[in-house]
């Protein structure tokens, strides 16, 4: 998918604003002239500095498309757009990221894994059995290597009382 310069522009341009407005209300530092919000409005003004040249390349290359009497769309669509299963892979791959991010406190890191998992290897046809089988192995796998090994904290959602 293909947006329009002017778009990523705006985006930016708001980034940098909201994030300039936030670290304004960071408290200043005692006898430092020199805060805490000091690089992030650096950053939020290149990123405003950013946005603004964005927007007006993305303006100029619409500009000159229509001159040229060329479609100028703000969004151009990817060829495999048209085919059905590479749109329900897409919808597979962004369900199960929004299904992580919702319930992953609720469920827990191990059932959230195992869905999220099992949903993506079921989308390229990997056979129900192996895909069950490797989904429960790889995330117990992978809840091991951080769980144990790298002491991040993975919530346990439903299996507290199971934890390890």
């Amino acid at each position: 998918m293909k947006f329009n310069d002017a778009l990523w522009g705006v985006a930016l341009l708001l980034l940098g604003g909201v994030l300039f407005v936030h670290v304004q209300s960071f408290p200043p530092m005692p006898g430092q002239r020199i805060g805490p919000g000091a690089m992030p409005s650096a950053l939020a003004v290149g990123l405003g500095l950013c946005g603004a040249l964005l927007l007006l390349r993305g303006l100029r290359g619409r500009a000159a498309e229509i001159r040229d009497g060329r479609a100028a769309a703000w969004v151009e669509l990817p060829a495999w757009f048209g085919s059905a299963p590479q749109v329900q892979g897409f919808a597979v791959l962004v369900a199960v990221n929004l299904l992580y991010v919702l319930f992953a406190q609720q469920l827990g890191f191990v059932l959230t894994g195992i869905i999220y998992l099992f949903s993506l290897m079921a989308v390229l046809r990997v056979p129900v059995l192996r895909a069950l089988v490797l989904a429960v192995l790889l995330t117990l796998l992978i809840h091991f290597v951080f769980y144990k090994l790298l002491r991040v904290p993975l919530p346990w959602g439903l299996l507290q009382g199971v934890a390890w």
